[in-house]
């Protein structure tokens, strides 16, 4: 039925989807009822929808939240979605022209989207600098297995630690390709991400796991001495910086990167910061 609707309405209105601009709409109606039913929306909900399309998931979002503030850069989609919320008569929807990676989200306390792919690193870093309760989030498959991935294996990555520290994330389920229309060369899955309170997180920490994730089978110590350049623009000597490093604690410098726990990032990022800022 979602199937069959959705193409009525795109020929209809002469539009062809994109699959550059991330345009893969969900047509399968038991996957958009497993969305909607893990978001566990009250009336008392404001969610937020990035990449709202013709509405396929802003509607159910609608019918049972307070309101749905639903962002779209796409004019011809826009002009679809508001003409089938008028026909419904569904008035609880603020939709938002633009781009979402560039904008200031209004107030929200969900957020539950079939993100499009191109954005799925900027808008998730983006969603923790605010404050809400959690986001019922689809991703691209490799991309939600690195989000979840644990030290040690093969998809562990920087994404992997910020994720860790910052959020508890829950791989949900997995979505085939067929699932969408026009259907993407990959497989998909839904996350569920809940922010932690007060994330021991600063940008000394982002490049400190920059610096280790650029060589990540190697001893995190050698690591961190040949890409000290993403952590400091300071002219220091090799020596000196071989000489900074090796006062952190040893047993973690002696680790690979793919090894290393988030926690043990954090005291290597911290210990390296009082080494910079104190160096005697």
């Amino acid at each position: 039925m979602l199937a069959q609707e959705t193409s009525q309405l795109l020929k209809k209105h002469q539009i062809r989807l994109n699959r550059r601009k991330g345009q893969n709409y969900l047509i399968n109606n038991h996957i958009l009822s497993r969305i909607v039913e893990n978001a566990n929306i009250s009336d008392s909900d404001v969610v937020l929808e990035i990449g709202a399309g013709i509405g396929t998931l802003t509607i159910p979002l609608a019918r049972k939240a307070a309101k749905v503030v639903a962002f779209e850069q796409d004019k011809r989609i826009i002009h679809l979605l508001q003409e089938r919320l008028q026909e419904l008569e569904i008035y609880n929807v603020e939709v938002v022209e633009g781009d979402a990676t560039k904008m200031e989200f209004p107030y929200f306390n969900k957020v539950v989207s079939n993100l499009p792919y191109q954005i799925s690193s900027p808008i998730t870093f983006k969603l923790l600098k605010y404050d809400f309760d959690y986001a019922i989030l689809m991703y691209q498959l490799e991309f939600a297995q690195r989000m979840v991935a644990q030290p040690g294996t093969s998809n562990y990555s920087r994404l992997s630690v910020m994720m860790h520290l910052c959020t508890h994330t829950e791989l949900l389920f997995k979505v085939p390709p067929n699932a969408f229309l026009p259907p993407p060369r990959i497989s998909s899955a839904v996350i569920k991400l809940t922010p932690r309170k007060n994330p021991q997180v600063e940008e000394f920490f982002i490049k400190t796991c920059r610096a280790l994730f650029q060589h990540k089978k190697k001893k995190s110590g050698k690591a961190l001495l040949q890409s000290f350049h993403e952590i400091s623009s300071s002219n220091l000597e090799k020596r000196e910086i071989r000489d900074i490093i090796s006062k952190i604690d040893n047993k973690l410098t002696e680790k690979r990167v793919f090894k290393l726990e988030g926690e043990e990032i954090l005291i290597i990022s911290n210990e390296l910061k009082d080494l910079m800022n104190n160096p005697s």
